[in-house]
């Protein structure tokens, strides 16, 4: 888990403060017209007092963070992020949009900016606000499932119309143990009756804690034919400084035994042959493969080994970044199936159009994608990380259905 010291706090805490001056001297232009003395003070009252009440609350969080256990640091994190999010955007994006109509108001007539640029300024601050409560507590465990048709040349006839479900990136620690919500997910998945359920990494946060009762809610996943897993950055307890090399070993090996207590097969860059009457594919799992600063355990010519001979291959590879590095023009790999980006929880989904700040670092970050005859599938995540919420990025459960061109 990401440690942050007591400088990083007080910096953030710094930053909060600084652009809470500015909104605040914007504040007082804007309620200048008022004439209720009463008012505008119990509004500047109302201002500072959710400023330090906020500051306040980020240092109580900090210090009960050295205090708790490692299962309530991450709660605490997590509250940490919504506080902060939910109170720096908004007011960012107030000073932003005041500034820019007090310094164009040559738009307006003097007697409209004294009505319209106030308006316009509370709105700007109020609607992020609300947004963003939106985002934390309704959008983020609104599962939405999206449904993918794919031809494929290579496709044998027996496999035609196979039903895939695709999940990743669960983070089973932010969901602090509510596993009614999930069972909403698994629902979902199991009315889809998939023939596979293929899950891309990114199981937990950082501990094999984490996982304490899971085992009950995700064994309830249902599939025809298989589940099969493989891992994904988090899943190695990379981001924990450990007492011992040895109790790290132990957390990745409970988390890896996880999987046998769900029925899920993981792929540790290895791949596992199906056959159907007189026909194969082949289902290639690899270990974590991303850029620096990412870990590359993954092999997928050790993962090939046995399969060169089949036609039609289904890779899980966690990090999108491989597909373009070391599968599309470099193997015959039909499908590639990731996840990792979340697609920063934050974004834009309208019909065909998707955007989020998060292309500008993956160049595969959400959706499908194809080059030649090879697919790309990089899903949303059904997890969160980091911020508690989904701004326009729902959680994702992934329906694909195979044909023949």
């Amino acid at each position: 888990m990401r440690s942050y010291s007591f400088f990083a706090i007080f910096l953030l805490c710094l930053a909060l403060l600084l652009i809470d001056i500015l909104a605040f001297y914007w504040l007082l232009s804007i309620t200048q017209p008022l004439t209720s003395t009463l008012l505008k003070t119990s509004i500047y009252a109302a201002f500072w007092i959710f400023t330090i009440g906020l500051i306040t609350s980020i240092l109580i969080l900090k210090v009960r963070m050295e205090l708790v256990a490692p299962e309530r640091q991450q709660l605490l994190i997590s509250r940490l992020y919504g506080l902060t999010v939910s109170s720096f955007i908004p007011k960012l994006i107030f000073v932003v949009v005041i500034s820019i109509l007090y310094f164009t108001n040559f738009a307006f007539s003097e007697k409209e900016s004294v009505i319209v640029i106030p308006l316009i300024g509370v709105f700007s601050g109020f609607l992020p606000f609300f947004v963003i409560l939106y985002a934390v507590f309704s959008a983020v465990y609104r599962f939405k499932v999206y449904h993918i048709k794919l031809k494929c040349d290579v496709l044998p006839e027996n496999f035609k119309g196979l039903r895939i479900v695709h999940i990743s990136d669960l983070h089973l620690g932010s969901f602090n143990f509510k596993y009614h919500i999930l069972e909403r997910a698994i629902k979902k998945i199991n009315h889809l009756k998939p023939d596979f359920i293929f899950f891309t990494g990114d199981l937990v946060n950082n501990f094999a804690w984490e996982l304490r009762g899971w085992d009950s809610v995700l064994s309830q996943l249902s599939a025809k034919q298989g589940k099969y897993a493989v891992l994904g950055n988090h899943d190695y307890g990379d981001y924990s400084q450990w007492p011992t090399k040895d109790e790290k070993r132990i957390n990745f090996e409970n988390i890896q035994d996880f999987y046998q207590k769900i029925d899920f097969k993981l792929l540790m860059n290895e791949a596992e042959r199906f056959q159907y009457t007189n026909e194969h594919m082949a289902i290639i799992g690899v270990e974590n493969w991303g850029n620096p600063p990412f870990k590359q355990y993954g092999d997928l010519q050790k993962a090939l080994e046995n399969v060169h001979d089949i036609s039609f291959k289904i890779l899980l590879s966690h990090d999108p970044s491989h597909w373009r590095e070391e599968v599309v023009h470099h193997t015959n790999i039909a499908l590639t199936l990731s996840g990792h980006t979340h697609g920063m929880q934050a974004g834009i989904n309208f019909k065909t159009k998707k955007w989020s700040p998060i292309k500008y670092k993956y160049e595969h970050w959400a959706g499908l994608y194809k080059e030649a005859n090879q697919y790309l599938y990089v899903t949303r995540g059904l997890g969160w990380m980091g911020f508690p919420g989904r701004l326009g990025m729902r959680p994702e459960i992934t329906f694909i259905e195979l044909s023949k061109k």
